[in-house]
């Protein structure tokens, strides 16, 4: 389903480099069998599981135009990074809010900055 690429092991405490944060990607396999490369914004806990947001690049590695957001349960299997998905309503909802409260949050600090 996806690929880390750029040696992210999906949490920025394991490298402490937030410059490798900012180029860590996700190639995510459709169910089409269509490829779909993905930046991670971040990756944030809810209800005691963690979850990770990608946004998708273009052709050029530029954020997409329609600032879709993909949200998936995030978790790393023997220490390989796993992405599934959100499969009920309820679920996505409390994901949702919790992504738009990380939001909340970045942008509050970028006002500080």
């Amino acid at each position: 389903m996806s690929d880390f690429e750029n040696g992210c092991a999906g949490s920025c405490d394991a490298c402490g480099s937030k410059s490798d944060c900012e180029k860590a990607t996700v190639t995510l396999t459709l169910d089409d069998g269509s490829m779909m490369e993905c930046a991670i914004l971040t990756i944030f806990e809810a209800d005691e599981k963690e979850y990770i947001a990608l946004l998708p690049l273009d052709e050029k590695g530029n954020a997409s135009e329609e600032g879709d957001v993909y949200l998936y349960r995030f978790q790393e299997v023997n220490g390989n990074p796993t992405l599934d998905n959100i499969e009920s309503d309820e679920e996505y909802e409390m994901v949702a809010d919790a992504f738009d409260e990380w939001l909340d949050n970045a942008e509050f600090e970028d006002m500080e900055n």
